[in-house]
């Protein structure tokens, strides 16, 4: 694992360090280190040091502002308009991917159906991976202990996902960015097939074989892209 993963992954694995950043992420607003301290109960010096961590790996941003109480002004924090690159330096790993993405599909079918095996094995090696680090086993999680796992999983993606159980059982995840937006733009029928492909190999290692009902893209003009996974004990239910 290379230093920025490294990285990435230690922010992350601190319980309550990933609890500050989904509740940063679902707020969707700036955030100020007292409120954090206070909805989490924690020292502000506490909650300072773990709205830095999550800034040093570019997770969320901070800028001065007025809190609207006087006296000195404040660090806002908001979720990072960066998206975060792993295996490569950001521009480095773009080039690279668009690159490899464009020479895929100059073979037209044979390509694109190559683009997709990509994905899908990209997902499940990274779940794969991902399982093996935190030593779980995913027959033994709960199902809440599981969509936490892949929310944090899918984070290390570079994506800004939101996961919910359902009380039908089913899953619903969303994610907010694309990290092949550009490209996308160019081949967006082949890159969402892929991405989507990449998705259902790390639900795959989670779950099994499941179905991913397609509710919502970006490029479709949506805020975001939306599924619904149904888990092998409901597919056909």
């Amino acid at each position: 694992m290379d230093n920025g993963a490294q990285k990435l992954t230690t922010a992350l694995s601190d319980p309550t360090r990933f609890s500050i950043y989904q509740y940063v992420a679902k707020r969707k607003k700036t955030v100020t280190v007292q409120e954090i301290a206070e909805h989490f109960s924690i020292h502000p010096n506490v909650a300072r040091l773990h709205l830095c961590k999550l800034e040093d790996v570019n997770l969320l941003q901070s800028a001065a502002g007025k809190s609207g109480k006087g006296g000195r002004p404040s660090r806002l924090y908001s979720l990072s308009d960066q998206v975060v690159s792993l295996q490569f330096p950001p521009r480095d790993y773009q080039l690279i991917a668009d690159i490899a993405i464009e020479s895929l599909l100059s073979f037209g079918e044979a390509g694109e159906a190559a683009l997709v095996r990509m994905g899908r094995r990209i997902g499940e090696e990274a779940a794969k991976r991902a399982l093996q680090e935190s030593g779980s086993d995913p027959a033994q999680l709960t199902i809440e202990e599981t969509v936490e796992s892949l929310q944090r999983l899918i984070i290390a993606q570079g994506l800004n996902p939101e996961v919910e159980l359902l009380d039908s059982g089913a899953i619903r995840f969303r994610v907010n960015n694309c990290t092949f937006l550009e490209v996308a733009k160019k081949y967006p029928h082949s890159i969402c097939k892929m991405h989507n492909a990449m998705l259902k190999g790390i639900f795959a290692v989670y779950f099994g074989e499941i179905e991913v009902q397609e509710q919502e893209w970006i490029l479709g003009g949506c805020q975001s892209c939306s599924y619904i996974v149904i888990r092998p004990s409901r597919v056909g239910a």
